[in-house]
């Protein structure tokens, strides 16, 4: 790593990268540029925009990247209804992407020579940031400050903070017990007694959702507008992509929609338990599916569903930027053409019932799905043939004596 003078940093104002900055320029000798990202999260990052300065670094960007978060992240992701280990939306998991691209430009914006970021050694993210760099500058460096130093806990990063003259909001005394990531489609909570599988979340835990006993005891209906897969409207009022999903979050939290408590098989090997609130991706993803339901050829819609472990996999691992995602995504946005109409949902004490669906590209046909008469638009005496030759290899194996 000889030879850097400038490194972008993805800075938060947190505990980590605060000591990260300070670090690189002791360490690396080299001018720190910071990159923090509004990606939903629901905080302030003005503060953040501060503390940098007090370190004396000149060229610090903040960015509201809401609007692309979910139009070209979160939106194509849902068209493909991926879902990691049949629980997990991928809520950070599709966030690191975006935030490694931004990365990338701003080192070439800058004349930077690497970039960095506050991933552990232990996750997912070290790998899902540096392999979207990669993917995007071949030749870029990266610096991961916890594959490096030995402030290897939390007692250490603040002797380090009290040497250095870094100021560390404390937050919940002297501990916060949960490590959190947020943007506009989770919040995430892992460490703490959550380490142990057995343990059950602490009720005070979730921040965006009520619990679905508390929730109201009257059920609340709302309708989704789609256009060629995405949602555009809500109750008839349009909306972009990033009110669309806060939107979901409000009304879903409030009726206890979107916990989540799983164990994963992270990418590095080892099992991890994490605490997912996603209250307008559950919405999100249950009401995609009713739309396709009516509007997917059948082949087309089992294609999907065969490809979607694929593709969650690939974002989840880090792959956003890869030619397979690529290739997956446009046989998805092809699929999506005819994925129009609205979708009625109950939300009631943590769950979504679909209550309707409409679509003028509907390949439901009443005239032959009825039990009534169907003035002959179909002819059941088919069936009979249909179902001989499907049996025909089973009839000839039973014939031959095979068990079944």
């Amino acid at each position: 790593m000889s030879g850097i003078k400038k490194v972008v940093l993805a800075y938060s104002g947190g505990l980590d990268t605060s000591v990260i900055a300070k670090w690189l320029m002791e360490t690396y000798q080299c001018e720190v540029v910071t990159f923090t990202a509004d990606l939903g999260q629901g905080e302030e990052l003005e503060p953040a925009r501060a503390k940098a300065q007090a370190m004396g670094i000149k060229q610090i960007y903040i960015e509201d990247l809401r609007e692309e978060f979910v139009r070209d992240f979160v939106f194509p992701m849902f068209r493909a209804n991926a879902i990691y280990e049949g629980e997990y939306l991928l809520g950070t998991s599709i966030a690191r992407p975006l935030i490694a691209k931004r990365l990338v430009e701003i080192a070439n914006e800058t004349g930077a020579d690497a970039i960095s970021h506050g991933a552990t050694g232990k996750g997912n993210d070290q790998v899902r940031f540096e392999l979207s760099a990669y993917a995007l500058k071949p030749g870029i460096r990266v610096i991961a400050p916890w594959r490096e130093w030995d402030l290897n806990s939390r007692d250490k990063l603040m002797a380090y903070c009290e040497a250095h003259n870094i100021p560390v909001e404390k937050k919940r005394g002297q501990k916060s017990p949960y490590s959190m990531d947020a943007n506009l489609l989770h919040i995430s909570y892992e460490g703490d007694h959550l380490e142990n599988p057995g343990a059950e979340p602490e009720d005070d835990m979730w921040l965006w959702s009520v619990s679905p006993e508390n929730a109201p005891d009257k059920a609340t209906y709302i309708e989704l507008g789609y256009q060629n897969g995405d949602i555009v409207s809500i109750d008839g009022q349009a909306m972009s992509p990033a009110s669309v999903l806060a939107h979901l979050n409000k009304v879903g939290g409030a009726n206890g929609i979107g916990r989540a408590d799983i164990v994963e098989n992270r990418y590095v090997g080892m099992k991890s338990r994490g605490c997912y609130e996603t209250p307008g991706g559950t919405i999100m993803m249950k009401a995609h599916r009713a739309i396709e339901s009516l509007t997917l050829d059948r082949e087309l819609a089992h294609l999907k569903d065969e490809l979607m472990p694929k593709y969650a996999s690939l974002v989840y691992n880090g792959y956003w930027f890869s030619p397979e995602r690529k290739a997956l995504q446009a046989l998805i946005d092809y699929s999506q053409q005819y994925v129009n109409g609205t979708v009625r949902l109950k939300l009631y004490k943590g769950n979504v019932a679909v209550v309707g669906r409409e679509s003028v590209d509907s390949l439901f046909d009443m005239k032959i799905a009825t039990f009534e008469d169907d003035a002959g638009a179909y002819n059941q005496a088919d069936a009979g043939g249909f179902i001989k030759l499907n049996a025909l290899r089973l009839r000839i194996a039973a014939g031959k004596g095979r068990k079944i």
